[in-house]
């Protein structure tokens, strides 16, 4: 499966990082901009600007038709019919958090900015030991477990079909609070003006 081009991009920068063996760190300094950054970047949770994008490219010492020699325009976003099977999901490393597995279904280019769908599997006990921020907004929807969403200084308990929607850019943290495994759909709808 071809993935969408941001993701591309954000796992190119991650995987060519990782080859010359540069910590987040060090690609943040000499990109000039934050850890943190960076770290959103390479885990699909922020869309980087066209200079941001640049000066990570350069930092990296590539040039840039070498960059994206070989990242291409997915033709599935051009289809009208998409279907997908099981098979299909790709497994991805979104965090380093223990028991939070991440299978890839979809992500295209919607006229209002990039659409990421994913299966998020909580093991059972599995929660975030700190506050995430997302650039996008988060639509959850539980298939099976019980999983607390804090959200700021507000909690939130959601159940086996029910959902939740807010704004990802809010520090939030999941936490698998039930008696077995969490199994969520989670749509990020990328924002992509800043």
């Amino acid at each position: 499966m071809q993935d969408d081009i941001l993701i591309q991009i954000s796992n190119k920068i991650k995987e060519i990082r990782k080859a010359q063996k540069k910590t987040v760190q060090q690609l943040a300094n000499e990109a000039k901009v934050s850890k943190g950054l960076i770290s959103q970047i390479e885990n699909n949770r922020t869309v980087p600007s066209l200079p941001v994008l640049m000066n990570i490219v350069l930092a990296l010492k590539i040039d840039l038709k070498d960059f994206f020699e070989d990242i291409s325009h997915n033709r599935e976003n051009r289809q009208k019919i998409i279907i997908k099977t099981k098979n299909d999901y790709q497994p991805f490393e979104k965090e380093t958090a223990k028991g939070f597995r991440y299978k890839r279904i979809l992500t295209r280019n919607m006229d209002g900015g990039p659409v990421d769908i994913v299966l998020l599997e909580l093991k059972k006990g599995a929660k975030r030991s700190q506050m995430i921020k997302t650039d996008a907004f988060e639509y959850k929807y539980v298939i099976h477990g019980q999983v607390e969403y804090q959200i700021e200084n507000d909690k939130y308990i959601i159940e086996e079909g029910d959902s939740l929607f807010f704004d990802g850019r809010l520090p939030h943290k999941p936490s698998n609070i039930g008696d077995s495994d969490a199994l969520m759909l989670v749509v990020y709808f990328f924002i992509t003006e800043h």
